[in-house]
């Protein structure tokens, strides 16, 4: 029977694309009734009933008895004779109900509604998988790698819906293979020619921040807030948080018993360095906290112009700096300052040179008197004045300034 072969049709659609009851009846609905419209001008007076329980459907037309001599219109009206072969008793006036066998529309008719059934489930099914994913967005979702391809890979969800992790939104170091476990959060969900297009992402500051909702509860329930997060995919982010609990540590928090908490999310990002900062509404303090784990002797910061002027120790610089500049940019990223690296002056350098060196310039006994106060590299001797080279020596006033004219040559 056609009509089980559509039952059947809407029956997979049903289980496999989830859609709920009153939805598919009204699709049936109306495209039998489309299919009445066209071919009788008008289905206002036709019943269609579906029994999804069942699995059957019957369409019943009403038509209301008219004298033989006075029909005019055969679609709504059926002459006296013709509902007297229906049942005896039928009188003029009276509503006679028949019901229309659909394999009397034709095979033709029946092909082309089972393929408008199948097109307007399909439509359903898109929109919904849009609407879904729409009220998604900002969200994480746990899905399977389907396809592999150059640019994108095909994400299947729980429920057969296609993904897409476009290269982009990879991290650098990300290695998938058909069949892995994959977890990214939406971040854009657009229809391209009526077909929804989800796409993912994990190099976005939302999945980091989601994944710390998920391993820190205190996040999740709002008792610790995050207030900022930039990163580098892969390679190192700041997360500044903050607590409105004075009880509550809100770095030891998202850290955890000796990394516990963090370690996964540092795990799920292919080892990328976190950062995570006390944030503060003290921008110099917040800068300072920021360019962890470098130690800042002083900041100057200049408004207008949203920059700040970092002196540091000489063997501070390089970690102020980070690797490839990445803490430095990160730290100016989160604060909102132009960051400028200066050294202190008078400052430890790390181009030090031990006294020794200059045996050929300097006698060893000058060298050794020099050792005997403390100074045993050349910026240990120019860091003290002349005065008091003099005072805690027995050197004289000439003899030092020749000493302190050949270290500093050194460095100029």
């Amino acid at each position: 029977m056609e009509n089980v072969n559509l039952i059947d049709t809407f029956s997979e659609f049903k289980e496999l694309k989830n859609i709920d009851r009153p939805t598919m009846m009204s699709v049936l609905e109306d495209v039998f009734r489309s299919m009445l419209a066209k071919k009788y001008g008008s289905a206002d007076n036709f019943d269609i009933i579906v029994n999804i329980d069942k699995g059957d459907f019957e369409i019943w037309r009403n038509r209301v008895v008219v004298d033989d001599k006075e029909l005019t219109d055969p679609i709504i009206q059926i002459p006296l004779s013709k509902a007297k072969e229906i049942d005896e008793d039928y009188e003029v006036g009276e509503e006679v109900s028949d019901e229309v066998k659909f394999l009397d529309f034709g095979r033709r008719a029946i092909l082309s509604l089972r393929q408008n059934l199948t097109a307007r489930i399909l439509d359903l099914e898109k929109n919904n998988i849009y609407n879904k994913y729409k009220d998604r967005i900002g969200e994480i979702v746990s899905g399977e790698v389907y396809q592999v391809w150059k640019r994108e890979i095909l994400v299947l969800d729980d429920d057969g819906n296609e993904l897409i992790l476009p290269k982009s939104e990879q991290i650098p170091s990300d290695h998938f293979r058909k069949g892995d476990s994959i977890r990214a959060v939406v971040i854009k969900v657009e229809m391209r020619n009526n077909t929804p297009f989800i796409i993912l992402s994990r190099t976005s500051p939302v999945f980091l921040e989601r994944l710390f909702e998920l391993e820190v509860p205190e996040i999740f329930d709002g008792l610790i807030t995050i207030k900022k997060i930039v990163r580098v995919p892969g390679e190192r982010a700041k997360v500044a948080v903050e607590s409105y609990d004075e009880r509550i540590d809100p770095v030891g928090a998202c850290v955890g018993m000796k990394g516990s908490r963090i370690h996964g999310i540092v795990r799920e990002l292919r080892n990328e360095n976190i950062d995570v900062i006390n944030f503060t509404s003290n921008n110099q303090l917040f800068i300072q906290r920021a360019l962890s784990p470098a130690k800042i002797t002083s900041i100057k910061l200049v408004e207008e112009t949203k920059r700040a002027q970092i002196y540091l120790k000489p063997n501070e610089v390089s970690l102020a700096i980070g690797k490839g500049g990445l803490n430095i940019k990160l730290a100016s990223q989160l604060t909102g300052y132009e960051i400028d690296v200066y050294r202190e002056p008078g400052g430890e350098d790390e181009e030090d040179v031990n006294l020794e060196e200059f045996g050929d310039e300097i006698e060893d006994w000058i060298i050794e008197e020099l050792k005997a106060i403390g100074c045993d590299t050349a910026r240990s001797v120019l860091n003290l004045s002349i005065s008091d080279l003099v005072k805690r020596t027995d050197l004289e006033e000439e003899t030092v300034k020749e000493v302190v004219n050949i270290l500093r040559a050194e460095f100029e």
